[in-house]
């Protein structure tokens, strides 16, 4: 029998743009040094590494489904309620839920003009349409995405501290937004990068406020569990329940529990970590600038390096990948001129200054 028909996805699939990772090697170049996905150079703590390697006596044991450990753990060391937090695969997971919890056909998911490019993936996955609102001198703007509510808005994404910019929006006017948005619209505060400011709560305040405001994190950044996917959210009570009808019963690992409970309660690992990014970042960034590049004020473990134009940034990322230095271009972000460069360990820092300053010499030789 002939088949004529194929299977259609569901509408806004097929307008999704595939995320894409930072690179990691360099065709014919060996022992490179990559400062792309803005990961920890300092690694997971020692706590959890131990934890790691337990986890691995059990693992044909099936994961709680409650998440009951990890979750206390959570709320002990930030001074949360454990009932109102959820647990997922990276903070990924949990912003895909929120989408598809209250986001559908016909309604609208606001994100900011340099805003993390899950937010748009994730909206259109659910078959919601994604607005993008400007930003401010790559500073997101309130009253910006205030004017762009709509009757179909249901959620609006702000990441603070902010990727790929480094930049932060003021509590002040934080609380404006969560006060003056409709209470049927979710305010989301992506906190991935919160623990790299000191004192910062990552928006959990305006969670205990405001019915409609979630908070998520991750344990990817700073506790260094990137490579194994674990992030969480809070809110409040009746939206965790409504998140947790959607997430899958066991989608964390035993081993992911366990490795999470033990990072979080290593607060001095965490302390180091801070310390050390705030003296390299503060490092690289003025010495970027005695080279002419420029940065704005980075509140991340990341400096978001302006150039003269799209063809300099090329130009500069081309010629430290060939000296064994990989970066993040994020012309995909609307920001064509500029590298995304993380704050490695010294030496790292130290290589990537002097070889854009080399870069800078030289064309300045030519010229």
């Amino acid at each position: 029998m002939e088949m004529t028909k194929t299977p259609k996805p569901q509408p806004g699939i097929m307008d999704i743009k595939l995320y894409e990772s930072g690179a990691s090697k360099v065709d014919g170049v060996d022992n490179v040094v990559k400062l792309s996905s803005n990961e920890n150079p300092l690694g997971p703590s020692e706590k959890a590494i131990e934890a790691y390697g337990r986890s691995g006596h059990y693992l044909h044991r099936y994961p709680n489904t409650d998440h009951a450990s990890l979750r206390f753990a959570i709320g002990e060391v930030h001074g949360l309620d454990p009932e109102r937090i959820i647990c997922g695969v990276g903070s990924d997971e949990i912003i895909t839920f929120l989408c598809q919890a209250y986001a559908g056909p016909r309604d609208e998911v606001i994100y900011t003009e340099h805003g993390f490019s899950m937010y748009k993936i994730s909206a259109r996955a659910a078959g919601a349409k994604p607005v993008e609102v400007p930003e401010r001198e790559r500073v997101v703007d309130v009253d910006q995405i205030l004017r762009a509510v709509t009757a179909k808005t249901r959620i609006v994404f702000i990441a603070n501290p902010a990727n790929p910019t480094g930049t932060m929006v003021g509590q002040k006017e934080l609380a404006r937004l969560a006060r003056e948005l409709p209470g049927n619209v979710v305010l989301v505060l992506d906190g991935a990068y919160a623990e790299y400011v000191e004192g910062f709560d990552g928006g959990a305040s305006l969670v205990e406020r405001h019915p409609n405001v979630v908070m998520t994190r991750t344990f990817s950044k700073i506790y260094g569990l990137g490579g194994l996917r674990i992030g969480w959210g809070y809110a409040q009570k009746e939206v965790i329940d409504v998140l947790n009808r959607i997430r899958g019963p066991f989608n964390l690992s035993s081993t992911q529990l366990a490795v999470a409970e033990a990072a979080v309660r290593d607060r001095a690992h965490v302390d180091k970590c801070r310390a050390e990014n705030a003296r390299l970042r503060a490092w690289m960034a003025e010495a970027l600038a005695e080279h002419g590049v420029p940065s704005d004020t980075s509140c991340a473990n990341f400096v978001l390096a302006r150039f003269t134009d799209e063809k300099e940034a090329d130009a500069v990322d081309n010629y430290l990948k060939a000296n064994g230095i990989i970066v993040r271009k994020v012309a995909g972000y609307k920001l064509p001129h500029c590298l995304r460069i993380t704050v490695g360990d010294e030496p790292s820092c130290r290589r990537v200054a002097h070889l854009i300053g080399e870069f800078k010499g030289s064309v300045a030789d030519a010229g």
